[in-house]
């Protein structure tokens, strides 16, 4: 979470920095007019920056997901700046369209215009300068950025409702990319012209051609168009009682291998798109077999035990993600919440082969708590853990209770030593992470996957 939070603190801070380096909102004398002019251009800077690094996020760029500590991290750090987008949007909308209204209800009195505008009688005139064409093209600008903003408000509210179905959300949610041209074509043309030839203007350059490249690849279907592989399905192995679905394919040729702990985005079935799952199984290149733990959580995953069938077709995008189990701890704790036991089922199989192979691992417990338990399942996972040499704890919510930091802690006495890999329910890992912590854990000791992707 670190990195995320420095990532926005600077998406946020390095354009409005260098916008102070060009103007000031203390204008003098302070007159609520040019007061407002200002601070338009304030805030569009601002709007137009985080979405334009929002916009980039979105295509899924290989060389920060590293840097982000995962693609998991990268879209949590994506979905805060589309909020910040969104908040700064709407102050700039108001400044601008509730100004105008405040003047119609007779609450402010308009300034007298100082010379033509765009549109009006300097229109007619010859364009000479790029400054000269840019200001014909203002009212176009701003009719074209109103509309946009306002479909744009809507995709990104929808982006944020949970009860939203994802196969919607996924495409309707790419219309951002459409939205956001017409945005980058407003920005381009209002932008005080004087910020063009200082570091503002440079960075609103080269942020906006990222983000039309980016938008660009979104529309054309081409984000992530590099990582994708085909496969066939082989086994459907269905737990009705876990409302789990354990499905392996084998991939085509292509596939870099991932480890254990990543994800990809599978696509069965078109018209539903990719889903995010984790993958469950080490990765062998002579049998270029991959395994995936879906449950039920939704419309589509609702679908998959009776939707999935042996010989259909598939596409696997990744891997992603930097829940790799990879870390200098002489002594692991992993706890996976329900479904969130995926990740740390592959690392099992990994362990138990490099454990054949006498390779030396951390000492390892695994705590699994669950409000389900299905005797088949249950099986599996204690012959993983037996073969792989990990102390295994099960804990059933109804007869069992819950697991705290505080029965964690008595039942793992060198926890102090360890590092903390969580796979699960994002309040019940920030609750172990905050008891933790709060007993004398260090922050980065602490790894929580953020499976949610919206």
């Amino acid at each position: 979470m670190k990195n995320i939070k420095m990532g926005w603190w600077l998406v946020l801070l390095v354009p409005a920095g260098l916008w102070f380096m060009a103007d000031t909102l203390w204008v003098q004398p302070f007159r609520y007019f040019p007061f407002r002019e200002v601070f338009i251009q304030f805030t569009g800077v601002v709007a137009m920056a985080v979405m334009s690094v929002g916009m980039v996020l979105a295509t899924r760029p290989r060389w920060l997901e590293a840097r982000l500590n995962g693609l998991d991290k990268m879209y949590r750090l994506h979905k805060w700046l589309g909020i910040t987008a969104l908040v700064v949007s709407v102050v700039h909308w108001w400044m601008s369209k509730g100004t105008k209204w405040m003047v119609d209800w007779g609450w402010l009195e308009r300034p007298a215009r100082r010379g033509p505008r765009g549109g009006g009688e300097g229109a007619a005139q010859a364009v000479v300068t790029l400054e000269q064409w840019l200001n014909t093209q203002r009212h176009l600008a701003e009719s074209m950025g109103e509309w946009a903003f306002y479909g744009a408000v809507v995709l990104m509210v929808l982006a944020l409702v949970k009860w939203f179905p994802y196969r919607l959300f996924a495409k309707t949610h790419r219309l951002l990319a459409v939205a956001y041209l017409v945005l980058a074509f407003h920005t381009v043309v209002l932008l005080k012209y004087a910020y063009w030839s200082q570091p503002v203007g440079w960075l609103m350059a080269v942020l906006t051609a990222a983000g039309v490249v980016a938008a660009l690849m979104v529309l054309l279907g081409r984000v992530g168009a590099g990582r994708k592989v085909s496969g066939e399905i082989l086994e459907v192995h269905r737990l009705p009682a876990l409302r789990v679905v354990r499905t392996t394919l084998r991939l085509a040729s292509g596939w870099p291998g991932h480890e254990a702990g990543q994800f990809a985005f599978v696509t069965t079935h078109r018209a539903e798109g990719a889903h995010p799952y984790t993958i469950a199984s080490q990765w062998d290149p002579a049998t270029r077999e991959i395994t995936f733990i879906t449950k039920a959580l939704g419309d589509y995953t609702a679908t998959l035990p009776q939707a999935l069938q042996p010989g259909m077709p598939a596409t696997v995008e990744g891997p992603y993600g930097c829940f790799t189990f990879n870390d200098d701890a002489p002594r692991q704790i992993w706890v996976g919440g329900g479904i969130g036991i995926t990740p740390f089922v592959a690392r099992l199989k990994e362990m138990a082969q490099e454990r054949a192979q006498g390779a030396h691992a951390p000492e390892v417990d695994l705590f699994h708590t669950t409000t389900e338990l299905d005797p088949e399942a249950l099986a599996l996972l204690e012959a993983d853990a037996a073969a792989a040499g990990v102390h295994l704890h099960v804990l059933v919510d109804a007869r069992d209770g819950r697991l705290t930091g505080e029965r964690l802690r008595a039942a793992v006495p060198e926890w102090r030593t360890a590092s903390v890999w969580f796979c699960g329910p994002a309040g019940f890992g920030t609750a172990l992470r905050t008891d933790l912590l709060a007993q004398g854990l260090p922050a980065g000791r602490f790894h929580q996957e953020l499976f949610a992707m919206r």
